[in-house]
C-alpha cells in the first residue's frame, strides 16, 4: 500500500533531522562544548553558509535523497515559478471591468444618525 504524502514527508524530515544531528556531532569532533556552541549559533537568521561544513553537506545529501524518494514513490517534482499560483477571491467579469456588486448589499451606505450626548 502506498503512503500518504504527509507520512512520506514526515519520514523524510525525521531522517534529515537525525542526519543533521549526526553531522553536528561529527563537526564537534566529540567535544560536547563545541557541539553546544554550534547549536547555540543556529538561530532564525542563520544562513546556509553560516552552518558548519559537515552540516551543509548533510543537508545537501538529505535534499537530494528527499527528491529521489518522492520521485520513486510516484510524486511529481516540478520546477517552481517562484510563487504559488493564486486564484481570485471573486470572479472577474469577462469584460475586464470592475466586479459586480454583491447581492443583498446596499449600493451606498447611509450616514448614521447622530448619537445623543452622554451624561458624565
Amino acid at each position: 500500500m502506498s503512503k500518504s504524502a504527509t507520512d512520506l514527508m514526515q519520514e523524510i524530515i525525521v531522517s534529515s533531522l537525525i542526519d543533521a544531528v549526526a553531522a553536528l556531532r561529527s563537526a564537534s569532533k566529540g567535544v560536547p562544548n563545541a557541539m553546544l556552541r554550534d547549536l547555540n549559533a543556529i538561530g532564525p537568521n542563520t544562513g546556509f553558509s553560516d552552518l558548519p561544513a559537515e552540516l551543509q553537506a548533510s543537508i545537501g545529501e538529505s535534499v537530494r535523497a528527499a527528491f529521489n524518494r518522492l520521485l520513486k514513490e510516484g510524486y511529481s517534482v516540478a520546477p517552481g515559478t517562484g510563487r504559488a499560483p493564486t486564484r481570485p477571491d471573486r470572479p472577474v467579469p469577462p469584460s475586464g471591468g470592475a466586479p459586480r456588486p454583491r447581492p443583498n448589499r446596499p449600493a451606498e451606505r447611509r450616514p448614521r444618525p447622530p448619537r445623543p450626548p452622554r451624561d458624565r
